[in-house]
């Protein structure tokens, strides 16, 4: 496995892209020597945070979603960015006949951390999340607080890293 291998796509800001985007991402986690259960978890989180920016936010200039991914040694971290929404994504706890709301549980579920990450200057909103590349991983609230997604040193003003394991 190649660490530090990346992706980064601008893709239509329509629901196509959901798909163009996972069989890309698990395509090159295959390649690079991910556990194919891990990859096709990774794509999971990456559709629920795509499917989040077409339904709840506006989209970057060109009317284009930004989404990207990073391979570690211990974890990948997946990032989708838009032109931001009204709210922020938090965890849902729809009821039982929901038809929706349960998009950011999976990835907080699946996910060893996940935060949101505003660009007030740019009118851009990144929601991350990094996934273990082994099924044993534990989580600990110092790595949860020292570790958000690269490039952002999980420190930052708009900075918000959620996860329910830290309650």
């Amino acid at each position: 496995m190649e660490v530090g291998t990346s992706g980064v796509l601008m893709l239509p800001y329509t629901a196509s892209s959901v798909g163009v985007a996972r069989r890309r991402l698990i395509g090159d986690l295959t390649d690079d020597g991910v556990y194919e259960a891990t990859a096709c978890d990774v794509g999971l989180v990456l559709s629920e945070l795509i499917s989040n920016a077409l339904r709840h936010a506006t989209p970057l200039p060109g009317n284009v979603v930004k989404v990207s991914w990073m391979l570690g040694d211990d974890c990948v971290e997946v990032a989708v960015s838009d032109g931001g929404g009204p709210t922020v994504p938090l965890v849902n706890k729809p009821t039982a006949n929901a038809l929706g709301g349960r998009g950011l549980g999976i990835v907080d579920r699946l996910a060893l951390r996940w935060g949101v990450y505003t660009h007030p200057e740019a009118g851009e909103t990144t929601v991350w999340a990094a996934l273990p590349l082994s099924g044993d991983a534990e989580k600990s609230p110092e790595s949860v607080a020292e570790n958000g997604p690269r490039g952002h040193n999980g420190t930052g003003p708009d900075l918000v890293i959620a996860s329910s394991r830290d309650a």
